[in-house]
């Protein structure tokens, strides 16, 4: 694994993040385009199946087992107080709903908090084995399959009518019943070179690793935002909140490479 931080105290939580987002994310596969699985509704009407429960259940053992004093929040089981500084997030399944339909852009998302700012953020998507990972101030990696991890970089796009713009799901932009919010998708849609809802957090991953160059979700939760920027900035991106704060606890998102960060926010803040 390649890495480049230093601290005893984050090399071995990045190392740990990795190995386990890619065992969390191999379990997944077990279920993934299978006859037999079955899915449940939880209280807020989103989907859960039992690769959701196998997969977070798997990862908190290993966390626990090596820093069983690291506080732990997932998306499935809650939270696990801890006494140390740190703070795991987990989100099992990132993209439940492509999962079911089986379509291969889920990801498993591993991140790693510090006085509840992002510290480590991994993103793997286990039907296409892609992974990239990052430490806050370190470069990001990106490997696919076995082969060797080489650094991320976002594109070098400098205008939106070359840029290819990503997002989860266009219903969303209507859903705050706000004509500037949906006027933001319009806007995109038309000036963008492409389009399309190649979203959740495969998204980010193809803005880190240069094959889109706009990503915006309106509707995250912090085990779906934590883990994304550590590796946008890693990758020499820009990630905020649509206000263009850099912020993982707002329940939204902006990626972009830096030429297209002001166009972008420019339109978000407005909305």
């Amino acid at each position: 694994m390649t890495h480049s931080n230093a601290d005893p105290e984050v090399q071995s939580r990045l190392e740990l993040a990795v190995s386990a987002a890619r065992a969390a994310g191999a379990i997944t596969l077990n279920w993934f385009r299978q006859s037999t699985l079955d899915v449940e509704r939880k209280g807020d009407g989103s989907p859960v199946t039992a690769a959701d429960r196998a997969s977070e259940t798997l990862l908190r053992e290993q966390i626990s087992v090596r820093f069983p004093d690291d506080a732990i929040l997932g998306e499935e089981f809650g939270e696990k107080p801890g006494t140390s500084p740190y703070r795991w997030v987990l989100d099992p399944i990132d993209g439940t709903k492509s999962f079911i339909a089986g379509v291969p852009l889920y990801t498993t998302l591993v991140a790693v908090m510090k006085d509840d700012q992002p510290l480590i953020g991994v993103i793997y998507s286990p039907a296409t084995d892609e992974i990239v990972y990052a430490a806050t101030g370190g470069q990001t990696w990106f490997a696919i399959g076995d082969s060797a991890p080489v650094e991320a970089r976002v594109s070098s796009t400098e205008r939106l009518a070359e840029a290819t713009f990503v997002t989860t799901e266009v219903g969303k932009y209507s859903r705050l019943g706000k004509q500037s919010v949906r006027d933001v998708y319009n806007h995109l849609e038309k000036s963008c070179r492409l389009s399309r809802t190649w979203g959740d957090a495969y998204g980010f991953l193809l803005v880190a690793t240069g094959r889109a160059d706009v990503m915006v979700d309106l509707f995250i939760s912090l085990w779906d935002a934590a883990a994304l920027k550590p590796v946008i900035d890693g990758a020499g991106g820009h990630y905020s909140d649509w206000r263009g704060e850099p912020s993982v606890h707002t329940g939204n998102a902006v990626a972009t490479n830096r030429h297209l960060a002001g166009t972008v926010l420019g339109l978000t803040r407005e909305a």
